[in-house]
């Protein structure tokens, strides 16, 4: 990964999460195999990363097993999980080397135990890392996430470590998975669909929304930089009118 710049920081979006949709497709359409398709998805997330670290995109989520996947035939999820192993084994020495925290959020308790073996040694390895965050929304469902998020914080209650007058948005977000990154500034979805599909659905309340029919393996640099265009096109207002934006 080359941590040099090519293009200007400004309006760059501090926070970039990504649905990466259209492996099996890409896969499909090629006469091979669903696996193949997540193979080259790999790559994607490879190239990915390596645009967000030299642009200056501090934070990169990445939307990489739902809950509701745990529906699909046992052999795709099986092999998602040995392609999630390799990632880690091929990829982790590149991400510590540029300074990136590798982050998990979802259900962890139901991956594999080598898989979490893997992430949690990729966790602790990377744990001081300041230069950015990737994050893998891994067994993951923003509903999931919400509805855990109450459950923690009603038992804080009754334990009396939390006042239910003292509850607001900003409290509400420390029990979420994410409660030490910032919310999206831009939601990317690939392969052409036009929803968010159960994602970061509390974090993404006010994210600029860019769909494109690219399938995720065709997701380069450049599909990359033209998403970020657009990004920068946008005013966000935040509820406020365009005369009290500066």
């Amino acid at each position: 990964m080359n941590s040099n710049s090519d293009s200007s920081s400004k309006d760059v979006p501090t926070h970039v999460a990504i649905i990466m949709d259209g492996n099996g497709r890409w896969a499909k359409r090629r006469l091979m195999p669903r696996l193949e398709g997540h193979r080259q998805g790999a790559k994607s997330v490879r190239r990915a990363v390596e645009f967000c670290r030299r642009n200056g995109v501090k934070f990169l989520t990445l939307y990489a097993f739902s809950t509701e996947n745990w529906q699909r035939p046992e052999t795709e999820v099986s092999g998602l999980m040995r392609l999630l192993s390799q990632f880690i084994d091929s990829e982790l020495d590149e991400i510590h080397k540029n300074d990136i925290r590798f982050n998990i959020i979802g259900q962890l308790d139901r991956l594999p135990l080598v898989v979490k073996e893997k992430v949690g040694s990729a966790l602790e390895r990377t744990a001081n890392n300041k230069a950015m965050v990737l994050t893998v929304a891994l067994s993951y469902g923003g509903r999931q996430e919400i509805v855990s998020a109450a459950i923690k914080m009603s038992r804080s209650i009754r334990s009396g470590a939390l006042q239910e007058k003292d509850i607001d948005d900003k409290v509400f977000k420390s029990f979420l998975d994410t409660s030490d990154i910032p919310d999206p500034d831009l939601l990317i979805r690939t392969g052409g669909e036009i929803r968010i599909s159960n994602f970061l659905l509390w974090q993404a309340a006010y994210s600029e929304l860019y769909f494109t029919d690219l399938l995720w393996p065709d997701f380069d640099e450049e599909a990359f930089r033209s998403a970020i265009e657009v990004f920068r096109s946008r005013q966000r207002r935040f509820g406020k009118i365009s005369e009290q934006i500066r």
